[in-house]
């Protein structure tokens, strides 16, 4: 997805579009989730590219739930695209939204999160296809480790569309004079 907005941006397209708008993706990008998400590095990219930019989930489950409430989602895109448009994100800001799998009318609102957290992810299981070739799946998500109050796993539990604010830099600031310290004595 990052390279498709990429190449999109840089050399495909006529005209420059007024956002990239990544998703519908079709399972939640929650949590540390979006470190791995195709959807939230597609919105980072255009960002990057100058561009506001917002990463759309739906939160299906991998099981047990066979609708999909996609008509949900595109309900309350439109108007979340139209208020980005009108109230202007600043320039290093990325959205990250995720929609609970819910019809329309039992959407309870709209909460403004911080991203949770997963305890670490369960083992690769090791498995063999129909013709007898050894695979790997990487192993089911770990449980939510920080699923509080203010959490976007919080919001989409209690039915409510998580809008998360991001940003690129990742930089750990409060930690780089104590590592510099160290660092320092190396060379």
């Amino acid at each position: 997805p990052t390279d498709c907005v990429h190449m999109a941006l840089t050399g495909l397209m006529q005209e420059e579009p007024d956002m990239v708008v990544s998703g519908i993706n079709n399972a939640p990008n929650l949590g540390d989730d979006v470190l791995y998400s195709g959807t939230v590095a597609a919105a980072i990219e255009g960002r990057y590219l100058g561009l506001p930019a917002i990463a759309f989930s739906l939160a299906t489950k991998k099981s047990g739930q066979s609708e999909r409430h996609f008509a949900t989602a595109s309900h309350f895109i439109k108007k979340i695209i139209q208020n980005v448009q009108n109230n202007p994100l600043p320039e290093d800001t990325i959205l990250n939204i995720n929609f609970p799998n819910l019809p329309i009318d039992a959407i309870k609102g709209i909460k403004i999160t911080r991203f949770g957290h997963r305890h670490k992810a369960e083992n690769t299981v090791k498995a063999f296809d129909p013709r007898g070739h050894k695979i790997y799946w990487i192993g089911p998500a770990g449980s939510e480790a920080d699923a509080g109050v203010g959490t976007d796993f919080h919001a989409i539990k209690h039915g409510y569309i998580s809008i998360t604010p991001m940003q690129v830099d990742m930089t750990k600031h409060k930690d780089l004079a104590a590592i510099k310290t160290w660092s320092e004595k190396i060379t």
